[in-house]
């Protein structure tokens, strides 16, 4: 298992497909990370699909809207039109690559939409660089990652089962 250096700044989220540990870059994207440690604590990502799956690219997911599949609010043919209840975040743009295993913001057109939908890359999409906001990396369990069922939109979709923050996980 990967050494978790700073747990209050890393993910364990249990997907479909097993484990998955995330490492928090706060110092890359202070508001990104603390958006997604709120609303993993919230349980908002909990049940959530992966709903956008392109192979050799990434996996997204996040949408807490319409892409909880425990919610009544649940909506296949939605899922990546939502967001959280929480106002959209001011873009936090770096140099970081986008490269294996790097965890990144999705958004539409205006760059500071981000809310709560994330992807996580499957190869190097330096494409992406400096136009998302890079906020973790994968530490432990890319090979999981790489299990997930792809598809535009993905039919029966893989989900987050849960995401915690580690530091609130009992060592």
């Amino acid at each position: 298992m990967a050494e978790i250096k700073d747990r209050e700044n890393a993910l364990v989220m249990e997907t479909t497909k097993g484990k998955v540990v995330i490492e928090l870059l706060p110092d890359l994207a202070p508001g990104h990370v603390a958006r997604i440690k709120e609303l993993a604590r919230e349980g908002a990502y909990d049940g959530v699909v992966f709903h956008r799956v392109i192979d050799g690219f990434m996996a997204q997911t996040g949408d807490v809207k319409f892409g909880n599949s425990t919610k009544t609010s649940f909506n296949p043919s939605r899922a990546g039109m939502g967001g959280s209840d929480k106002p959209d975040l001011k873009a936090e743009f770096s140099n970081m690559n986008h490269s294996r295993g790097t965890c990144s913001m999705a958004r539409s057109q205006n760059p500071n939409s981000a809310n709560s939908q994330f992807f996580i890359c499957f190869d190097d999409a330096a494409f992406l660089n400096r136009q998302y906001t890079v906020w973790g990396q994968v530490i432990e369990g890319m090979e999981n990652v790489d299990k997930i069922k792809r598809g535009e939109p993905v039919q029966d979709p893989d989900k987050i089962v849960s995401m915690k923050v580690a530091a609130d996980i009992a060592a």
